[in-house]
């Protein structure tokens, strides 16, 4: 990297792939960084301090979980959650938003009265 250059803030394409209301596992997702590296199998997870996101892992040897992939420093970890956090926040209004449309049309039929052919 050059001297006089600051790096560019990272930019995250998350994708949320899906959202499942029960269980430990809240969803999975994509994420691609700058457009050039692609993450798969990430997790959003609730323990029980709340909402964190699991790395795609593989398991060692002595039965321990390794990252397969991850954020070297304690700032791109949190700046990574926070987008994947983002995403699937928007992704769960998005989705209360869509059902609240399917049920309003449903509710107007049933208020209106049936007509009846000749």
């Amino acid at each position: 990297m050059l001297n006089n250059t600051t790096p560019a803030a990272p930019k995250y394409d998350v994708k949320i792939h899906s959202i499942r209301p029960e269980g430990n596992c809240k969803a999975t997702a994509s994420v691609n960084v700058y457009g050039d590296f692609a993450v798969r199998g990430i997790k959003i997870m609730e323990g029980s301090k709340g909402l964190f996101i699991s790395m795609p892992s593989y398991r060692a040897g002595n039965g321990e979980y390794k990252d397969i992939c991850f954020p070297c420093t304690k700032e791109a970890k949190a700046e990574f959650d926070k987008a994947v956090l983002r995403a699937y926040q928007q992704a769960l209004t998005q989705g209360q938003t869509t059902a609240q449309k399917q049920e309003s049309p449903a509710r107007q039929e049933q208020g209106q009265p049936v007509m009846g052919g000749m």
